[in-house]
């Protein structure tokens, strides 16, 4: 089973981080804690699960890999639960303060005493699914209406979800960046709101919201953990998790912080080429990669900020290891607990294999006997119909 995980030819980028103030100044630790406040009030908050794969950690010769299992957070499926809808109830409160000429406290939109003035107010967001469907959650949470643009390729399943919490989807030409412009269009035009996960130049505070949101899910690992793990294993896409992860593990753990790892699709690796190139860089995205929250061929400048002086190490792994992955861990190989997770979950433990299993990569890496790592398993299954698919071989 290992051996379609050695010498891949995945692409490995590894620098000397700068480690300048953005790692602790552009996600602030007050920006973390007014996150978590808010969030852990919410019905149906609870911790996520972080199993130890000890099985597979002695397969690769490693001491352990902490496994972040996301599947149940708040019942939509995703870490990015934990963003959108925070990020949704911040724009519906700095907007609501605009309009009245005042501050308006999180505490008045809960109480209902601003509920008129959102039920008119119309968010909006691009999404591959799962942040559509907590931006969906949070504007039917809040009491405000949703639309959600996706593209050509996100699977009916992840449509039908967010049309369920309420939103309207509308479904484009294009890929995700596509549909993120289009969102910029017509919030211009009707005077919508705009949640994103990604930003762009004059557009930051929602993306760095969500990003806030994401830091509970980061803040809970540096508390189940009684030692800093040696590594960590991180998905692309905008950057936003990983920013988030990396700038909680700085301000919790200072130097004893993990060696950094962004794992990307090789179908759509514009971490990669911004780190190669030490600016925020898009890349086009030529093919839809199977780990549907991955095809993003734009990085968010917010989150660069942080990666761009944070990160070890940058990588690409190609699909074909995609589905065994979520097979292997849904088997629960090597005696390891069984984890259904989806396909943009896996990304980051395909990098960790991938480089275990390669002698150059390894040493490149700095892995050994010693490493203790954690991987994010971002999602569990946000599409029955690819899951049921993959499990049983035909994909």
């Amino acid at each position: 089973m290992l051996g379609i995980y050695e010498n891949t030819q995945s692409e490995l980028f590894t620098r000397i981080p700068s480690l300048g103030a953005a790692v602790t100044e552009t996600l602030s630790r007050r920006a973390f804690d007014d996150a978590a406040g808010e969030i852990f009030t919410w019905d149906g908050y609870e911790p996520t699960p972080m199993p130890n794969l000890t099985g597979l950690a002695d397969q690769l010769g490693l001491q352990e890999i902490h496994y972040k299992h996301e599947g149940s957070r708040f019942g939509l499926g995703s870490f990015k639960a934990l963003g959108g809808a925070y990020a949704t109830l911040r724009v519906l409160q700095r907007k609501l303060s605009e309009t009245v000429g005042r501050d308006v406290t999180v505490a008045e939109i809960q109480n209902g005493d601003f509920a008129a003035q959102i039920a008119e107010s119309t968010v909006i967001s691009a999404t591959d699914g799962n942040h559509g469907r907590s931006v969906a959650w949070g504007a039917k949470r809040f009491g405000a209406n949703c639309r959600i643009y996706i593209h050509a390729e996100v699977s009916p399943f992840r449509e039908r979800a967010m049309q369920d919490l309420g939103a309207e989807v509308i479904r484009i030409d294009g890929d995700y960046d596509a549909t993120v412009a289009q969102t910029r269009v017509d919030a211009e035009k009707h005077g919508w709101m705009i949640v994103s996960d990604t930003s762009w130049p004059g557009y930051t505070q929602p993306p760095l919201d969500v990003m806030a949101g994401y830091g509970v899910m980061a803040r809970e690992i540096v508390r189940d953990l009684q030692v800093p793990p040696t590594h960590v294993f991180l998905q692309g896409g905008v950057g936003g998790l990983a920013a988030a992860v990396i700038a909680v593990f700085h301000q919790e753990w200072g130097i004893a912080s993990p060696r950094s790892i962004i794992v990307e699709p090789e179908l759509a690796p514009c971490l990669f080429a911004s780190g190669k190139a030490n600016t925020p860089t898009s890349v086009k995205i030529r093919e839809e990669t199977m780990m549907a929250g991955l095809s993003c061929g734009e990085p968010s400048q917010s989150a660069w900020e942080i990666l761009g002086e944070s990160v070890d190490s940058f990588m690409t792994i190609p699909e074909h290891l995609v589905a065994p992955t979520v097979r292997m861990l849904a088997n629960g190989d090597y005696r390891d607990p069984c984890i259904d997770a989806g396909e943009s979950a896996v990304a980051g433990l395909i990098g960790l294999m991938c480089g275990a299993l390669d002698p150059k990569l390894r040493a490149d890496l700095k892995l050994d006997a010693d490493s203790r790592v954690v991987i994010i398993g971002s999602e569990g299954i946000t599409d029955p119909t690819v899951f049921k698919d993959i499990i049983e071989g035909r994909i």
